[in-house]
């Protein structure tokens, strides 16, 4: 068990609290300190609040002193910027935003106040959440970590360096298109992208979900037991459903995987990319799965009629603004979204059409598997003041080809820490399953995690 109160799971801080070994006011403060001496190097959070925090501390200690402790009672987190938190407001990472105050938790943030949690802080975004990046106009840059000369991805950028960094076990991110799995990859975390729908949000939209960040599979679970609760607010959401979120075994035997090492397009996945991927392959074919080759499936003109459905659905919002407030989105999303400015209906329309076909193409080549293995990313992290590993406005999403289609397609998919490289960056391992079958998704992740072996040796600042 680590020695660093700041480093302990939730598993082990919920034990700790019931045996009265610990208590969430001396886990709380332990957190606080590891913020205050990471914080300046990494800017990861939003609107952290020590005092807000230690109340519910003890609030929660008194809970537990009574017998009445809540589901996840004393056991810190974040919640990204862009989930509503009441009081507060939500900039979406842009400096362009009027700041309007949030009148109620969105549904993730309701579901950890209601279980108990201690709420830190919120976690920084790029502007508008479309860079897989911690570069915002609004937020200070945000770091990775493992090296802070690189990015820790995004849009869910300071949940990943919040993980990493042992800013609490609970990080709630947004994945539209490997928000949660990329950041995650890139730092080390476990992140799932639940099915559609799993879990309630406000505001919704197509293809957009929120879910855990976390060191281990075990805590991304307990997160999704109270996460996946059922909202009225979100009219897309699935049926509630009796999941045994923390009845992680499964038999490895037998089960077929696909490998997919070759999106079809966008970045070459790096030789030590690929070299982790084949060998977590390798470690199930040798614990009794079948791994087979899967075909990529992705076409450019997926890839570029999603890219023209999100410029303009951007731009229906960034065009809406007064100049001088155009004026301050970042100029990289600004310059990208004014493509979309002058796509006309039927372009618009041929876009959201590829999106429906880049769906209907990835059910089709996993439909022969229980699962399929995928780097979550082509290339490890890259330098922190970029964009994108491209920084490229006019290819925007050349490094997103193995993460967005089951953004489109409903599946589950999760990043699960697969090594480091050289240079001791993370490899992230996507494991996706079949529509609604989050849980199987998050056992063959716990499966991996065995495999893999060892603790990971989290980075110190």
């Amino acid at each position: 068990m680590p020695t660093d109160l700041a480093d302990l799971s939730a598993v082990e801080l919920l034990a700790a609290y019931a045996a009265k070994r610990l208590s969430p006011v001396e886990v709380t403060e332990a957190v606080i300190a590891r913020i205050e001496a990471y914080e300046p190097k990494l800017n990861a959070l939003y609107a952290f609040d020590p005092a807000a925090a230690r109340a519910m501390a003890r609030a929660s200690e008194a809970r537990w002193f009574k017998g009445e402790a809540l589901p996840l009672d004393g056991v810190p987190c974040t919640i990204k910027e862009n989930v509503a938190t009441k009081g507060l407001a939500v900039p979406l990472g842009t400096a362009a935003r009027e700041q309007v105050i949030a009148e109620e938790d969105a549904p993730p943030a309701q579901r950890l106040r209601e279980a108990g949690c201690v709420i830190l802080a919120k976690t920084t975004m790029p502007d508008y959440g479309m860079l897989s990046s911690g570069l915002s106009s609004f937020h200070p840059l945000t770091r990775n970590p493992w090296d802070l000369s690189k990015n820790p991805g995004g849009s869910s950028a300071g949940a990943g360096a919040a993980g990493a960094a042992g800013y609490g076990p609970f990080h709630v991110g947004t994945d539209i298109g490997g928000s949660i799995r990329l950041p995650a990859g890139w730092c080390g975390l476990v992140g799932l992208k639940p099915s559609f729908g799993r879990v309630p949000i406000d505001p919704t939209y197509y293809g957009r979900v929120a879910g855990p960040m976390t060191r281990t599979v075990e805590d991304a679970a307990l997160m999704m037991r109270e996460l996946s609760k059922p909202d009225a607010r979100d009219g897309m959401s699935l049926p509630p459903q009796a999941i045994d979120w923390l009845a992680l075994d499964i038999d490895l035997k037998s089960l077929r995987l696909g490998l997919q090492l070759d999106a079809g397009l966008g970045l070459a996945v790096e030789p030590q990319v690929r070299a982790a991927i084949e060998a977590a392959a390798t470690a199930f074919v040798a614990a009794g799965a079948i791994v087979e080759p899967m075909a990529p499936f992705l076409t450019r003109e997926m890839l570029d009629g999603l890219d023209d459905f999100w410029r303009q659905r951007a731009w229906a919002d960034i065009g809406a603004l007064p100049p001088e407030r155009q004026q301050k989105v970042l100029p990289y999303i600004l310059a990208w979204a004014e493509g979309g400015r002058n796509l006309d209906g039927l372009k618009v329309y041929q876009g959201m059409s590829q999106m429906m076909a880049m769906r209907d193409a990835a059910l089709r080549a996993s439909a022969p598997f229980d699962f399929v293995l995928s780097p979550v990313s082509p290339v490890p992290a890259f330098a922190a003041e970029l964009a994108s590993p491209i920084h490229d406005p006019a290819r925007p999403f050349e490094h997103i080809t193995f993460t967005v289609a089951a953004n489109m397609s409903d599946q589950p998919a999760i990043s699960v820490h697969a090594g480091l490289t050289s240079e001791g960056l993370p490899i992230g391992l996507q494991i996706t399953g079949r529509r609604f079958d989050d849980l199987g998704v998050l056992r063959l992740a716990k499966a991996w995690e065995s495999l893999r072996g060892g603790e990971i040796a989290w980075p110190r600042l």
